[in-house]
């Protein structure tokens, strides 16, 4: 796959559905306007189409309504999933005027923002996941607000990679061939696999 550029970002993405089922249930988002950037990953519970229609109908509503507060987006998608096999979500919206990026997990989609600068503060700031599904059991939301600079590069994976991934990331590898690396060493084969590897080029020094 090549790898797709945004006005305000460059994103990489590998993924790979599990052998018998079907089409696969993780989905990834990835949006931009006037305000900033929505990145997201969704992974529909279980396999198949049932997995993938619910992690469709979150996608759609990120993509539509991504000026909400991600609180608020992830307490819609709770809503519309009822009924559903459900999701676990990570997602993330950065504002390049406020060199801020505000994420929030349910589930098990691992986040990992690695700095191009590490020596301004930790190279690598993992997202806080809360142990939930969307569409069933929401926990206490809580997000978090970090500074971003240019050439800072989120990472997104799904449970079929393997959870010693972030032990591998760089903040200047090329984000295709990251996301790429990512699901041929780490995929744990028992389950869909995603990566999204998205840099940050649209933010100014």
């Amino acid at each position: 796959m090549e790898t797709i550029k945004e006005p305000m970002l460059e994103y990489g993405l590998a993924k790979h559905a599990h052998v018998g089922g079907g089409e696969s249930g993780d989905l990834h988002v990835v949006c931009c306007n006037q305000n900033g950037m929505m990145i997201a990953v969704i992974d529909g519970i279980g396999h198949g189409e049932e997995a993938a229609e619910a992690a469709r109908t979150a996608g759609a509503l990120l993509q539509s309504s991504m000026d909400e507060p991600v609180i608020s987006l992830m307490e819609r998608c709770h809503e519309k999933l009822r009924g559903t096999r459900g999701a676990v979500l990570s997602m993330a919206f950065i504002s390049p005027e406020q060199k801020m990026m505000t994420w929030i997990g349910v589930g098990n989609v691992q986040g990992v923002l690695v700095r191009a600068n590490g020596v301004r503060g930790n190279a690598q700031e993992p997202l806080l996941l809360r142990a939930g599904v969307v569409g069933s059991i929401l926990p206490a939301l809580q997000a978090s607000v970090l500074p971003v600079s240019r050439g800072d590069t989120v990472f997104f994976a799904t449970d079929g990679i393997q959870t010693d991934f972030s032990t591998s990331l760089s903040g200047r590898e090329n984000p295709q061939k990251a996301a790429d690396r990512i699901l041929s060493h780490y995929r744990s084969g028992n389950d869909d696999a995603l990566v999204l590897v998205a840099r940050l080029t649209g933010i100014n020094p």
